[in-house]
């Protein structure tokens, strides 16, 4: 992985990522226990940064409550601001493409001109949202998700 990655700008990964693959972990953080430090999640970022030459680092932050229940959020880097978004508690109907829902969304906002807090919120809802769907496919809007990303977590029906 480390020899591609002087072809990535923008990186997207977790604490296991890190750790597992480059041996970057973040300080202060017990994924099992349910404890996650922002600071080392920061340290994370910056070092995946300053490694490889990143334009951007995004990270996903998942507290497990249970296997059906998660807090979840993320945190996009972009070489000067720590952005974290809104964090959403989940009951989990299927995780199968979360991380490639998160993925999307983000390439999504950034390629639509978003800025460093909005792409980070609108990536982490495209992601929550896809936790409540069967499935791999990621069956929402973009006005879906953008309703959630500014806050209307109502579920109220839309017509």
């Amino acid at each position: 992985m480390t020899k591609l990655c002087k072809y990535v700008d923008v990186c997207i990964s977790n604490e296991e990522d890190a750790k597992d693959v480059f041996g970057i972990e973040a300080e202060n953080t017990d994924i099992y226990g349910g404890k996650l430090d922002k600071e080392g999640y920061k340290s994370v970022a910056k070092q995946l940064m300053d490694t490889f030459g990143f334009e951007k680092v995004a990270i996903t932050l998942r507290s497990s409550i249970s296997a059906n229940d998660n807090d979840w959020a993320g945190m996009l880097y972009d070489g000067t601001d720590y952005c974290f978004s809104k964090e959403y508690h989940l009951h989990i109907v299927d995780r199968v493409g979360g991380g490639d829902s998160f993925g999307g969304g983000l390439i999504y906002a950034l390629l639509s001109g978003k800025t460093t807090q909005q792409a980070v919120e609108f990536a982490v809802a495209a992601s929550a949202l896809k936790h409540s769907i069967e499935g791999d496919y990621n069956r929402v809007t973009v006005s879906e998700v953008e309703k959630l990303a500014g806050g209307d977590a109502s579920g109220r029906v839309q017509r």
